[in-house]
């Protein structure tokens, strides 16, 4: 997000996160803007404050990883992350934003308290949040199979879904290039699989600890190769990490290092040794102060567990029948975005179309605009580079399948290219219009397909493509600095 953040939602950025705030500001009240829309840039949506936001954030994040003040960090992340994700508009509408969000307000109860808890053997994880964490694991898989059948997509229902899942994807890697070639009865039997997976497998959570372990190995043995023939930044890794917990501690101790384990599970003798401690500790002033906080969190966190156990199974729930249950819990955690519905590839991408940005000197010779990660170049591999989540490339593709009038970033985009905005640039590899901005700008749009094997031997190209035609309006900059269309686009809807 570093090197994206100003360019998406900065003051010269695509989506300006100041106006977003302003047009809320206006249609909110006073303390009800800072509900729905939750986020630090109310005080400033300055290129400085949004870099501050990362470098904050990534500072926690790395302190997190080392284990220092695990619960402050855990806060200082989903604070930043939320701050951006509530400003950021078009480009944080992913589910696994949520994902990443709902995670971590669990988290902040799973994680050991202290400023250097080591493994946590003073301070134990609630039960009630490493279910929840669990809750969530589960429901990404669950509902996410369920979506598959109740969209009553054709694909899905004709096992076609995966024939070209790995070229019409967001962004695929040159391992999909492989997998695409594969003969139709592997893909038939990954979309049986996908479906023993999502709707079967995972139940097994509820199994004694023995399935567990097994559940554990196949779901993060069926990651893997997602994650290899597609780039769908931190979502696999997340639930990779959220899998984790089907194991427990007497597996882990397991395979653990010798020196480590008394960190985990504190020996007896060290259990007895402490109680008169905090007995003595408590039938002080300070002892009853801090019995006072630990009740204050105790019903914090009971109270905010279960709200979002509330909202996330009633959210399921609703899938399937529209049981009328207390909507008001769910609608006001929607702004937080930590109670969610899942429901990943419920209907398939049946083509792949790529729009391309184009500047002209003249109106006749158009030169493109180099993307830094989508396919463009019919000779360069789609390359793997997940965790990261090039936000710009990754809402190209669900602009590509609708109308620009649905998605207005991409007329912003052309007008900050007459300009040469240069956080805007900073999103492509290249500027073609290094010294003077173009007077003229489009948006083109291209269906692409892999290349057959024979291609790929006898040209050396990973793709082709087919001109379709212009995606957006043709603008050019007058002299008195107006932006005017001179072309409008004529293309047919697509499926």
């Amino acid at each position: 997000m570093f090197f994206q953040i100003r360019g998406l939602i900065g003051p010269d950025g695509i989506l300006p996160a100041g106006r977003y705030l302003q047009q809320a500001a206006e249609s909110l009240g006073r303390w009800e803007r800072l509900w729905y829309a939750p986020t630090l840039l109310w005080f400033s949506s300055s290129s400085h404050m949004l870099m501050g936001l990362c470098w904050i954030g990534m500072a926690a994040s790395l302190l997190l990883v080392v284990n220092v003040w695990p619960r402050g960090m855990l806060v200082v992340c989903f604070i930043c992350f939320l701050s951006f994700v509530s400003a950021a508009q078009d480009f944080s509408s992913y589910q696994s934003d949520g994902m990443l969000l709902e995670a971590g307000i669990i988290s902040l109860f799973f994680a050991p308290a202290g400023f250097w808890p080591g493994l946590g053997a003073a301070s134990p994880p609630s039960r009630a949040s490493l279910f929840l964490l669990q809750w969530e694991w589960f429901r990404i898989y669950f509902q996410s199979g369920a979506v598959k059948l109740l969209s009553h997509d054709v694909q899905w229902r004709n096992f076609t879904a995966m024939d070209e899942y790995y070229q019409n994807g967001p962004l695929p890697t040159w391992i999909g290039w492989y997998a695409q070639h594969l003969p139709h009865w592997f893909h038939a039997g990954s979309v049986v699989a996908t479906f023993v997976l999502e709707l079967g497998i995972v139940w097994m959570l509820s199994l004694p600890r023995r399935w567990r372990i097994v559940c554990f190995f196949i779901a993060t043995i069926w990651q893997i190769p997602v994650i290899l023939t597609a780039n769908y930044a931190f979502l696999n890794y997340l639930v990779l990490v959220l899998g984790v917990l089907l194991l427990d501690d007497k597996f882990l101790s397991g395979i653990m290092p010798l020196r480590w384990k008394s960190q985990v599970v504190p020996a007896p003798s060290e259990a007895k040794a402490e109680t008169p401690a905090e007995d003595t500790i408590t039938a002080g002033s300070a002892g009853r102060i801090r019995q006072h906080w630990r009740a204050i969190g105790l019903a914090v966190s009971a109270v905010v567990l279960t709200w979002i156990f509330y909202a996330t199974t009633a959210e399921l729930i609703w899938m399937f029948a529209r049981i009328p249950l207390p909507t008001s819990p769910v609608v006001a955690l929607e702004p937080f975005r930590i109670a969610n519905q899942y429901g990943l590839f419920a209907v398939m991408t049946r083509a792949r179309y790529e729009i391309e940005f184009q500047g002209s000197n003249d109106g006749v010779t158009w030169t493109p605009y180099k993307f830094r990660n989508k396919p463009q170049e019919l000779n360069e591999a789609p390359r793997i580079y997940a965790p990261y989540q090039p936000r710009f490339d990754w809402n190209l593709w669900f602009a590509s399948l609708g109308s620009y009038r649905e998605y207005p970033f991409v007329t912003n985009t052309e007008v900050r290219l007459l300009t040469n905005d240069k956080d805007v640039l900073a999103l492509f590899a290249r500027n073609p219009f290094a010294g003077a901005p173009p007077p003229q700008v489009r948006a083109m749009l291209w269906q692409y397909w892999f290349t057959s094997m024979d291609e790929k031997r006898t040209t050396g190209n990973w793709w082709r493509r087919e001109l379709l035609g212009l995606y957006g309006p043709v603008l050019r900059m007058e002299a008195d600095g107006k932006v005017e269309v001179t072309d409008w686009p004529t293309l047919a809807p697509r499926e």
